[in-house]
């Protein structure tokens, strides 16, 4: 017998239609406002920035560009950090100001971490003042007040990779950026810092219009020049010719060389003739018996790197998968609907989630663990190659005390200029083995050989004496 109920027949089917409507009502709303929001987001990204000021160029100040490019030029502004990692970056060392150097903060000495550096340098301005690197916004600074200014007279040269230098040159050689580059290259550092406002600035690497990646540096518009006529390739102009993967590394590769200042008129130049690894620089020095300095206590003509890192890293795995620097150091980032690179440029160690992760799914801990060890690596065989070095050092100084002649000591000078390259490739190189693993390891292994040869050859002319 069925129980009478007490709601009209018609009552339950009202208030399935009531939460049917409602819950229709509730989607609709959800689906209009996704919609709106995917719409505002698209146009957002279809305007990536807001003109505010008009950017030419001539526009050099990095806070003028900021004003188009607030989220980029707050990134650009954190290079001020001083962040340490295990083998790079920098402790910031509080200083006392001074009339000739205004600076409160420095970096660590190196010089005071690793004794042997005085005498792996001696006679040369590096034994003086050799610091740890800093970032970005301290590149102009630090180069202006090092020590170094003290006992050498640098060259107006060092601008080219230290200041923001476009808009200098282009002013310096009535609109001809190679003539001004000419032109400031002979000039004394200091007359030459006069012209130059800024360390790297937007207008650096970017095209004031189109916003797109440029090389500006003479430099390496040549050095890449010389190095794909090596390769074949005729007249190559980088500004026309390179990808826009390629250019993500060649705007960091305009200053993270080596080189080396060319003739009286100090023009810089960057030894890629033959190639970018280390044999095949050594063998353009050799080829042009180019010398930096003598060193102080062997006499041998030597030869000082200065921050490889675009060469480094062209032997190592990431340039051979098409991961460029920006990739690592400056890593895309979102904000809003907008893909940015991060202009805050720092290791990678310290921004493993973005620099790392985007391609090995691996926990950071993990990733960070297995860039030490590759450092760890790299830094103990550096240590034994230094020790070597240093004692071969010692040996050929005591044999000119105890009356070596020259020609007994040519060979043995020969191999501690080679020993010496190699060794100071890692030294100079700011990834402690990291850019190309294998190939740090090989340079070391070739550095301690030069010295076992050196050791070798210089007993051999001391007992037939």
């Amino acid at each position: 017998m069925e129980t009478p109920s007490n709601q009209p027949p018609t009552t339950k089917p009202i208030r399935l239609i009531i939460i049917v409507a409602g819950i229709t009502m509730i989607v609709s709303i959800g689906l209009a406002a996704l919609l709106v929001n995917i719409f505002e987001h698209k146009q957002e990204a279809r305007n990536p920035f807001f003109r505010v000021v008009e950017l030419t160029d001539t526009t050099e100040a990095p806070e003028i560009w900021g004003k188009n490019f607030p989220m980029q030029y707050d990134d650009y502004l954190r290079t001020v950090d001083q962040i340490r990692t295990k083998y790079g970056g920098s402790e910031a060392m509080p200083r006392t100001p001074t009339d000739a150097d205004p600076r409160s903060v420095v970096s660590r000495s190196r010089l005071e971490e690793d004794p042997r550096l005085k005498t792996f340098w001696a006679g040369y301005a590096f034994s003086i003042d050799y610091r740890e690197r800093r970032g970005h916004a301290y590149m102009l600074d630090d180069q202006t007040y090092t020590e170094r200014q003290h006992v050498v007279k640098q060259p107006g040269t060092c601008m080219h990779c230290h200041a923001s230098i476009y808009v200098p040159y282009k002013i310096l050689g009535d609109g001809d950026l190679i003539k001004g580059f000419d032109m400031m290259n002979q000039m004394p550092y200091f007359e030459a810092r006069k012209l130059v406002t800024h360390p790297v600035a937007c207008i650096d690497c970017h095209d004031p219009n189109t916003m797109q990646l440029r090389i500006t540096r003479p430099g390496f518009i040549e050095g890449i020049r010389a190095l794909k006529s090596s390769q074949g390739i005729q007249n190559y102009d980088v500004n026309t010719m390179a990808t826009r993967q390629e250019m993500r590394s060649y705007v960091c590769g305009q200053c993270h060389v080596e080189y080396f200042f060319k003739g009286t008129e100090k023009r810089l130049t960057y030894p890629w003739a033959k190639g970018l690894n280390a044999d095949s620089i050594l063998a353009y020095y050799e080829e042009i018996n180019f010398t930096d300095w003598v060193h102080a206590e062997t006499g041998a003509n030597m030869l000082k790197l200065q921050h490889p890192e675009f060469e480094m890293w062209n032997q190592g795995i990431h340039a051979r998968s098409g991961v460029a620097c920006a990739d690592c150091h400056m890593p895309y980032k979102r904000v809003g609907a907008q893909k940015i690179s991060d202009h805050h440029v720092q290791s990678p160690v310290l921004n493993i989630n973005r620099a790392c992760q985007t391609c090995h799914k691996w926990n950071e801990q993990e990733l960070k663990d297995r860039i030490e060890i590759i450092q760890n690596r790299t830094f103990n065989l550096r240590n034994k190659a230094m020790d070597a070095l240093v004692d071969l050092i010692h040996e050929i100084k005591k044999a000119k005390e105890n009356g070596a002649t020259d020609m007994q000591l040519a060979d043995a000078r020969k191999y501690h200029r080679k020993s010496q390259f190699y060794l100071d490739i890692i030294e100079s190189e700011n990834s402690m083995g990291f850019h190309a693993p294998e190939e740090a390891l090989r340079i070391l292994g070739e550095s301690i050989n030069y010295t076992r040869l050196g050791q070798t050859t210089l007993r051999d002319a001391i007992a037939k004496k």
